[in-house]
């Protein structure tokens, strides 16, 4: 199998067989970890588009791809009363590998990704009680597959991603202001990331962790709003790229899964846990399934569990009182790669889209019900 360059030139590309498994709805013995079924397909089959949950409990899709170069304006509502999607109005320009965030506003921030062959610094806002789209001007550099993570202010971090100049991940970080509609330069982070996590901290730093620079890294930083820069924490004890992250109901933060440098060849199940306190990793349980091209953020549940879903059929839930990985019931019909997860208010976890071992995305939906 081929793994994709991590440049603006290429966004996905892999080759091989499909391994499809068949979903059941089957509680394994034991087991009171929930289940995950199949609900009504999106509208259009998706990879690489962004899931996000909007004020009245409904999910905005938006972009992605259908395959390779044939890329998406379109946008979708999700509207969990009926588990049915619709359509929603489209982006003012086809792209995929974006960022997508709820702004306290209620309007979603989308910035940056690939259109065609490039990236792309454009911006837009949707808004929901329009179900439109509106170009709101440029970052700062251009950035395919950047993550953006809205601070305790109000404002949003955007790190990292790829640009034109770059075989691996930029270090440039940049501040989105909703007041103004602005995007602030600020100072970088000390490594190239692309494929990373930046997780929001109880006390409002951003964890930024793994990715690739000029190669897979093992380093991760803190950013501190007051200050506006990064600063190196410890390193994990893993290398990894293309993995998940999420913030557990004691302050701490799981790093799960990617791959090293090996990419489709070096998939992980091995994980870590980041005490902000000490600004070190330690190791928990591995994985039951290893996975990479995952969510970068894992859903944390009301329980406090952490739902860990893509590139493998296995959906699993990471319990931080016991240290382990429990398997729900039912399984995905494919390792379906860069799909989406997102919690919905009344605690239930709509899972979309991705792509197996072609490039041919998915319009599969399921919903993970605890």
């Amino acid at each position: 199998m081929r793994s994709y360059r991590v440049a603006c030139t290429t966004v996905l590309a892999v080759s091989g067989f499909v391994t499809l498994f068949l979903a059941t709805q089957t509680k394994p013995s034991g087991s009171s970890a929930g289940s995950v079924v199949a609900v009504a397909p999106m509208v259009e089959p998706r990879s690489g588009h962004s899931s996000t949950l909007l004020p009245d409990g409904r999910v905005l899709i938006a972009g992605g791809m259908r395959r390779n170069q044939d890329f998406y304006r379109s946008a979708e509502l999700f509207d969990p009363t009926t588990s049915r999607f619709r359509k929603s109005g489209e982006m003012n320009m086809a792209r995929v590998g974006h960022a997508a965030v709820l702004l306290n506003s209620g309007k979603v921030l989308i910035v940056g990704g690939w259109i065609g062959h490039a990236c792309t610094d454009s911006a837009e806002l949707y808004d929901p009680s329009t179900k439109s789209f509106a170009l709101i001007g440029h970052m700062t550099t251009r950035r395919g597959q950047p993550i953006a993570t809205l601070l305790k202010d109000g404002d949003v971090l955007i790190t990292g991603g790829a640009d034109h100049d770059s075989p691996g991940g930029i270090a440039s970080a940049e501040i989105f202001h909703p007041a103004t509609q602005a995007f602030e330069a600020i100072s970088p982070m000390h490594s190239g990331r692309i494929s990373h996590t930046a997780t929001l901290l109880k006390d409002g730093r951003v964890l930024v962790a793994g990715g690739r620079g000029d190669a897979v890294n093992i380093s991760a930083e803190l950013f501190d709003p007051k200050t506006k820069s990064f600063s190196p924490t410890g390193n994990m004890l893993t290398t990894r790229y293309k993995h998940t992250a999420g913030l557990l109901p004691d302050g701490r933060v799981l790093v799960a899964g990617g791959s090293d440098e090996r990419d489709w060849n070096g998939n992980l199940s091995a994980a870590e846990i980041f005490e902000p306190r000490t600004g070190k990793f330690t190791a928990t349980a591995a994985l039951h399934a290893s996975r990479f091209k995952l969510p970068e953020q894992a859903v944390q549940l009301p329980s406090g569990q952490l739902v860990i879903a893509g590139g493998s059929p296995l959906i699993e839930l990471f319990d931080a009182t016991t240290g382990t990985f429990e398997p729900v019931a039912g399984h995905l019909d494919a390792s379906w790669h860069f799909m989406t997860e997102t919690l919905l208010k009344d605690g239930r976890v709509l899972l979309t889209g991705g792509y197996a071992n072609d490039d041919r995305a998915t319009d599969h939906a399921w919903v993970y019900q605890p």
